[in-house]
């Protein structure tokens, strides 16, 4: 029997027994399709994490309080104790560091209330910052203006509106010059920026932009929570060195003791990007762990329907063998019958993978890119499970006396 006869008699084998192909199937099929759909979202995700979450730019870095991902409990309760940094902290690092090329400040409150007219949104938020933050921070502008140096050194009440508070709250209205109500405070807003969409499900357009100075006047010191924004001249030495002056600065302005690390952190886009690696490896490490439990388990039932296989087809092996089938032949032709069920699996299992992927990122926008190694991945390792586990029942039928099989009544 060539290879052809074999791939076409287990073909025949699967449309013919449907209900027991697909519940022989089902563990391949759930193993192949958790792989790919995990492989989908994580490389969409790490995609989507470079471009838009993390995109600092290689020679921008961030001082703050405490590191934007915090990965155990020392770690949180040491960062609480910090003192939080302050806007003389920036003031500080603008004046001295002389390998900053911008050095800028930002400080936000969740879930502000602004209102317009009879329309309100109650989960905004509303940021702080300075003028200088601009050439660091990606924020371009649909029309009107940004904050300026005058608006903060007047505390001016101004702000600049995310597209959802112009869409939502202003739709239909030239929302420049118009005043709005945050959190109970009135401002005129004289500037929008241009729609960036959805992070992960979540709008990145529900803000507004006053001066820094201003946001301290409404809402106190005792909320601010301020990280500190510096873009260095370029990267490699230059940012090092950009990174060190700050740290100088603020170690002086905070007492730090020598040999005791920063009591704040400075981090790079790079620190942020390594971090995400770490946790998406070991999120892909734990579900090929759990997928290959699957693939196990469909192992073992693809063996065992070849057992049955075996024992329904005795005679039709033992007229192979008399007809002149060696040994090698009849295993052969059960293995590559083994591994095109569970190829049949793996391309099924590479379907319902993707399938998933695509309609959750339909559904929530989390997103999603399809690898080809993935998918061939998927087929070779479904193939692979296939004919390992064929091995037994193949062996089986290859070691039949001819003689006892032609006798064989089922």
């Amino acid at each position: 029997m060539n290879t052809v006869e074999a791939i076409r008699i287990a073909l025949q084998s699967l449309w013919a027994n449907k209900l027991r192909s697909v519940l022989t199937l089902l563990g391949v099929v759930i193993g192949v399709a958790a792989v790919i759909a995990v492989v989908t979202f994580v490389n969409g995700i790490n995609g989507y994490v470079a471009e838009k979450i993390f995109n600092l730019g290689a020679d921008v870095f961030i001082l703050s309080k405490a590191p934007n991902v915090i990965t155990n409990a020392d770690q949180y309760l040491e960062s609480q104790r910090r003192k939080e940094l302050t806007l003389e902290d920036y003031e500080a690092v603008a004046a001295g560091c002389s390998a900053c090329k911008f050095v800028g400040a930002m400080t936000a409150a969740p879930n502000a209330s602004v209102k317009y007219n009879e329309q309100s949104s109650a989960d905004s938020w509303a940021r702080g910052w300075t003028p200088s933050i601009g050439p660091i921070y990606d924020l371009d502008l649909a029309s009107g203006r940004s904050i300026t140096e005058s608006d903060m050194n007047t505390a001016a009440n101004v702000v600049v509106i995310g597209h959802d508070i112009q869409e939502n709250l202003m739709g239909g209205v030239d929302p420049l010059g118009k005043e709005i109500r945050v959190d109970g405070h009135l401002y005129q807003v004289v500037g929008v920026a241009t729609p960036k969409g959805k992070t992960l499900g979540m709008s990145m357009d529900n803000w507004v932009v006053m001066p820094i100075t201003t946001w301290l006047k409404q809402y106190g010191s005792h909320r601010v929570s301020l990280r500190v924004w510096a873009k260095a001249y370029g990267m490699g030495p230059a940012l090092d060195a950009a990174i060190d002056q700050s740290r100088v600065i603020l170690r002086a302005r905070r007492h730090d003791s020598a040999g005791q690390p920063d009591s704040f952190a400075a981090e790079t886009n790079q620190n942020f990007l390594s971090l995400w690696a770490d946790l998406s490896r070991t999120f892909f490490v734990v579900t090929i762990a759990i997928a290959s439990i699957a693939l196990v388990v469909g192992g073992i039932v693809i063996m065992n329907i070849m057992l049955v296989s075996v024992t329904e087809r005795t005679r039709e092996i033992g007229i192979r063998k008399a007809m002149g089938a060696r040994r090698g032949d009849v295993m052969r032709q059960f293995l590559i019958e083994s591994g095109t069920m569970a190829l049949v699996g793996g391309i099924l299992g590479v379907i319902v993978g993707i399938a998933v992927a695509k309609t959750v990122t339909l559904m929530i926008g989390m997103p999603s890119a399809i690898e080809l190694w993935a998918v061939a991945a998927g087929l070779l390792v479904s193939a692979s499970v296939g004919i390992f586990f064929g091995v037994y029942p193949a062996r089986k039928a290859a070691s039949l006396d001819p003689i006892v099989a032609l006798r064989f009544e089922l």
